[in-house]
């Protein structure tokens, strides 16, 4: 009997799953898009359908529909085994507890945990006045999977001890902590908002302070862990996606209870950064371009809407900048002083949220607005104010055109000469130079990821499953001695990488040709990085001093490139 691998490969094609995701435009044989991947203008990403493959000339991003739907979803492979399988109708057998990895083990905890809190949220009637009072209704408590746990120091850490989960595994999960005097739980006295990846299953917690003691945090979230990253999910993508997509814009709120009641009005293209990294303000460049660059995935639209608040306000500038650098068109929700997303719809209506994302201005004129009516008695003042806090949002820009019918905004609103603010914008780009760079490199860094992780993982599955059986097909060796590094960064993950190469190559007749062509990928991702790093030494040299050595090194790269081109074609 065919793998689920192999009967979802015969039901769906590659163009049928890359183009509910992205438009796809017909080029010969073949269909081209603009790569969903990175930033580009020309199309440079086609998909083969004899193939059943895709390739990026621009980014290099290469694959099958499944590595597809991780890198597009942000899944490793199991996710989106579990989507595409649902979509082609296929049955995926239970997974073997006895060959169970760790991962599968946290997923399986998470979900325990869920039911946990479902049942603690029901038999808690003040919890459910309490959020029936703030607007929810019973369908969304139900569908968001909202839960309950009691002010005790270990009765969810008791529950999981009664299903057979080990101290390791509970605290591994983020559940719980260990102290001298024992274990005791993370989440106490919370109505506790799971959070769940792009294919539905829970990977963290987000949990409120039910009775506030004036000394515990109003929101405690699960830290990273092995099955979650905060930068890698937004809270409510797994039930906004399709939404997004149909309407191509999201909304991006900070909270749960905005997301719940927005999604509730009927705005189920809403998602949230709570519980995630997008709202810290410590959180590195690298972990907000992840986190928006799946919203851009999705869409190149977005509004934002963020408590009124120093915090929120800091938070969508922050986000701004970044969405626009990406390309992304950008507004903002003005909210009310004191008065969040989920105020507004629980106490004045449906149609006034409705109202307030069909108002939302371009980011550039929502901050423009803002600095006029905070000094409008003071030209001095708007001016200072345009060029420190607006004009680095122009930069940010990717086009020029929008460039200039910004500066022409800015100059016809505030009445600075369009000269003066050209001038000052000049001066921006150059004092913003360096955090340009630093922005573009974390994207570059993502992108990157990106491309390497589904060859890495892949390849590594292969050799952690050869090692592991006696009749191999082919000598595991061969890729560890390749990638000995990685495979101390991969093996808490071995199990997982084993089912995915089983479930890939079990009845591959063409194994050890697939691992050949998967190694001169990587090598020549890796020698592409070095390339970038070569051009940029030559182009900073002070002097003609190491000139003649980088050149060498470049030509050796490009003759090692031809040559792994060359040997393609065999």
């Amino acid at each position: 009997m065919n793998s689920p691998v192999e009967q979802i490969k015969e039901r769906l094609s590659i163009e049928e799953v890359v183009s509910s995701y992205i438009k796809l435009d017909r080029a010969g044989a073949n269909f081209k898009a603009k790569c969903p991947f990175h930033n580009e203008k020309t199309p440079s990403f086609f998909v083969s359908v004899d193939r059943g493959t895709y390739y990026c000339f621009g980014c290099g991003a290469k694959g099958d529909v499944f590595s597809f739907v991780e890198e597009f979803e942000g899944l490793d492979f199991k996710g989106a085994l579990k989507i595409l399988a649902e979509r082609a109708g296929v049955t995926l057998t239970t997974f073997n507890k006895e060959k169970e990895g760790e991962k599968e083990r946290l997923y399986r905890i998470m979900e325990e945990a869920t039911k946990f809190f479902e049942k603690n949220f029901a038999d808690n009637p003040e919890v459910i006045k309490y959020l029936k009072g703030r607007g929810l209704e019973d369908k969304s408590i139900k569908d968001f999977r909202i839960g309950f746990v009691k002010n005790d120091w270990r009765l969810l850490y008791t529950h999981l001890k009664s299903k057979n989960f080990t101290d390791k595994e509970i605290e591994l999960a983020g559940l719980a902590k260990k102290t001298e005097k024992g274990m005791y739980d993370r989440f106490r006295g919370r109505i506790i908002f799971p959070i769940s990846d792009s294919s539905g299953r829970i990977i963290a917690f987000s949990g409120r302070i039910f009775e506030d003691d004036g000394k515990s945090a109003k929101y405690l979230n699960s830290p990273d862990t092995p099955i979650f990253s905060k930068s890698a999910v937004l809270y409510g993508l797994d039930k906004a996606k399709e939404s997004i997509r149909k309407n191509n814009f999201s909304i991006l709120v900070e909270g749960q209870m905005d997301l719940v009641l927005s999604h509730q009005a009927g705005f189920r293209n809403t998602v949230a950064t709570s519980g995630t990294a997008l709202s810290d303000s410590t959180v590195s460049k690298e972990n907000v371009v992840s986190n928006l660059g799946l919203l851009r995935r999705l869409s190149l639209n977005i509004v934002l809407s963020f408590d009124a608040d120093k915090a929120g306000f800091n938070a969508v500038t922050r986000a701004g900048k970044i969405a626009l650098s990406f390309g992304m068109d950008v507004k903002v929700v003005a909210m009310p002083e004191g008065i969040d997303p989920a105020d507004l719809i629980s106490k004045n209506g449906v149609d006034e949220w409705r109202k307030a994302v069909r108002e939302s201005k371009h980011i550039i004129e929502f901050l423009l607005n803002k600095v006029l009516n905070t000094y409008k008695e003071d030209m001095h003042k708007v001016g200072r104010e345009i060029k420190e806090k607006i004009l680095p949002y122009v930069d940010a820009l990717e086009s020029s055109i929008e460039k200039s019918h910004f500066i022409k905004l800015i100059s016809n609103k505030s009445g600075i000469s369009e000269s003066a603010l050209i001038e000052d914008l000049r001066k921006v780009e150059s004092e913003l130079k360096k955090e340009t760079e630093d922005t573009k490199i974390a994207k570059e860094n993502v992108e990157k990821r990106m491309r390497k992780d589904p060859i890495l993982r892949r390849l590594l599955g292969i050799a952690f499953w050869q090692e592991s059986i006696k009749n191999k097909m082919i000598d595991p060796e061969l890729i560890f001695k390749k990638l000995s590094k990685a495979k101390e960064i991969y093996k808490n993950i071995k199990e997982d990488l084993i089912y995915e190469a089983e479930e890939f190559y079990s009845n591959s007749e063409n194994l050890e040709k697939d691992v050949n062509e998967m190694l001169l990928n990587l090598e020549e991702e890796y020698l592409n990085e070095e390339m970038s790093k070569k051009m940029l030494e030559l182009q900073n040299l002070k002097d003609r001093k190491g000139e003649a050595d980088i050149l060498k090194r470049i030509y050796e790269i490009n003759k090692r490139k031809e040559e792994i081109k060359n040997n393609r074609g065999r």
